[in-house]
């Protein structure tokens, strides 16, 4: 690969992208026969072919899969490059790129409308997955920077505390174990609206059950806080779910917070980068932003029923090999 250049890599890449030589062409403005050179250039050099046909397209051979993986990796090394440049004239312009655990949609754009309001020069662009998925995506330096419940404890990656993110059981309005203080044995025959396999909220909510001895009826498995919610409100169950996700249905009167000894269960909101990831200035700066004025834009739930009942507990050390909420 030492040889190859970078318009070779980008034929290969604009070949698999559009699915035909000619597409390619007209992307990479230049003619058809130019495309087919230069990927015959680098496949002989390789001593491997780099595609394939299926029917009327073009896909990678193995060999393709792994130049086309380099090639990801190049773009995202050029447009750091191109991004620290341009903010060597101030933070003017630059770009950066942002992944949210699913539950934080609900107070993270707000938090970034305020900072692109502070530096309009600069391009923010969010990606939205659960933790996995996130996490996937700062080991390969697709996202800058992550928010989320619980950095990873199998890379190495440098946080900074964003503010406290409590956990509760909602249950629909009127639900008749409402109004009181209840033990987790309360729930044991209950049905549960519940995230997918993946999530952090998913793994928080089996380990409380765990450790209060219950074996809980799962009886939907939903990767939509939204959804949840909806469930909830028609009656289909309970869930488990961030206080940050239901400030607006609770203060309308569409769901409760049960009051259930042990929680709220309070993990913590972090920004997370790669140890070995050297930020550019404008991800820089988003970062101490979101550090600094970060709790400004967390939903209100010191006042929420349920949650001002049982006290917001404090944070609980998470321990080597449990994720965190997200």
């Amino acid at each position: 690969m030492r040889n190859a250049t970078l318009k070779q890599l980008r034929a290969v890449a604009a070949i698999v992208e559009t699915g035909s030589v000619t597409a390619a062409a007209r992307r990479l403005n230049v003619t058809p026969p130019a495309v087919t050179m230069q990927v015959q250039q680098l496949e002989q050099h390789l001593g491997l072919p780099l595609l394939d046909r299926a029917g009327e397209r073009f896909q990678p051979s193995a060999a393709g899969r792994e130049v086309l993986a380099a090639i990801a990796r190049i773009e995202l090394a050029l447009a750091d490059c191109s991004a620290a440049l341009d903010s060597m004239k101030g933070l003017r312009s630059g770009r950066v790129s942002v992944g949210l655990v699913s539950t934080a949609k609900y107070f993270v754009p707000a938090a970034l409308g305020s900072f692109t309001r502070a530096h309009p020069g600069i391009d923010v662009v969010l990606t939205v997955g659960n933790r996995e998925e996130i996490i996937a995506g700062l080991r390969a330096d697709a996202i800058d920077v992550a928010i989320m419940g619980r950095p990873p404890l199998d890379m190495e990656v440098d946080k900074a505390l964003i503010g406290d993110h409590p956990h509760v059981l909602i249950a629909p309005a009127d639900h008749p174990l409402l109004g009181r203080r209840i033990p987790p044995s309360a729930l044991a025959g209950a049905t549960f609206m519940s995230r997918e396999p993946g999530s952090g909220t998913r793994g928080l909510m089996e380990r409380f059950f765990q450790q209060s001895g219950i074996d809980p009826r799962i009886g939907m498995e939903i990767d939509s806080n939204e959804t949840i919610k909806q469930a909830v409100m028609a009656g289909l169950g309970l869930a488990f779910i961030s206080a940050h996700t239901i400030a607006a249905e609770v203060a309308d009167g569409r769901l409760a917070v049960l009051d259930v000894e042990g929680l709220p269960e309070v993990r913590q909101w972090f920004v997370v980068k790669r140890s070995a990831k050297r930020l550019t200035p404008p991800a820089a700066a988003l970062t101490e932003f979101l550090s600094r004025r970060g709790p400004e834009f967390l939903p209100d739930t010191l006042h929420m029923p349920g949650v001002a009942q049982a006290g917001v507990r404090q944070p609980r050390e998470v321990k080597a090999g449990e994720d965190g909420a997200g």
